[in-house]
């Protein structure tokens, strides 16, 4: 059977990408979708036709929509993490510019995705695989607030690590109203800063 030119186009459109450019291409045109169009529309089917490759290649780099929503899940936080990690590399800082780094960074990586990261958070809402990957990424955010304040305060390691869980978990909670337009991406920052300097402060 002879095949159309679109047909033709698309196949050889994705022998020119290797797999991990593939790969790539895919999840920025999912998140692309995400973000014009909401969470509940991303399918398999519909990510092969907006990035122009046929069905079976988006299947078979991601198998199910679930695992392209941990895939995307990943994506966001990995980037987060990097823009942190980046915002912390010059040394010689006080503690109050160090919180306020750190505090402008977190707000401002949800401000960048636009509410993708909580649209395919509620995507995978009940799913098991989630939570694990959820607290697995958490678990690195975690440690890396804890190194980014460890040399600002004496308490022990355990100690610090638990109140920079609460921490995350109040900037989170500031980023989600300033998604929702509560407060603007400064207001947050601001409030999230005082939060850190106040939260390591030594129990009496």
């Amino acid at each position: 059977m002879k095949r159309s030119a679109s047909e033709t186009g698309q196949k050889t459109g994705a022998r020119r990408l290797s797999g991990p450019q593939r790969r790539h291409q895919l999840l920025d045109t999912a998140l692309q979708i995400v973000r014009e169009e909401g969470a509940d529309r991303l399918t398999l089917g519909y990510l092969a036709s907006r990035a122009g490759v046929s069905k079976p290649v988006a299947y078979d780099h991601f198998g199910t929509r679930s695992k392209l929503l941990i895939e995307l899940y990943r994506l966001i936080d990995r980037r987060q993490s990097d823009a942190l990690r980046e915002t912390l590399t010059t040394e010689g800082r006080s503690f109050e510019e160090t919180a306020s780094l750190l505090a402008a960074a977190h707000v401002h990586c949800h401000a960048d995705t636009s509410g993708e990261w909580h649209a395919i958070g509620a995507a995978l809402a009940g799913s098991e695989e989630k939570e694990a990957v959820y607290q697995e990424l958490l678990d690195g955010y975690v440690q890396l607030f804890a190194t980014a304040l460890r040399s600002y305060c004496s308490l022990e390691d355990t100690e610090l690590e638990r109140r920079c869980v609460g921490l995350i978990g109040a900037g989170d909670a500031l980023s989600a109203a300033m998604v929702r337009g509560h407060c603007s991406e400064a207001d947050a920052a601001q409030a999230f800063a005082l939060l850190i300097r106040g939260g390591l402060r030594e129990m009496p």
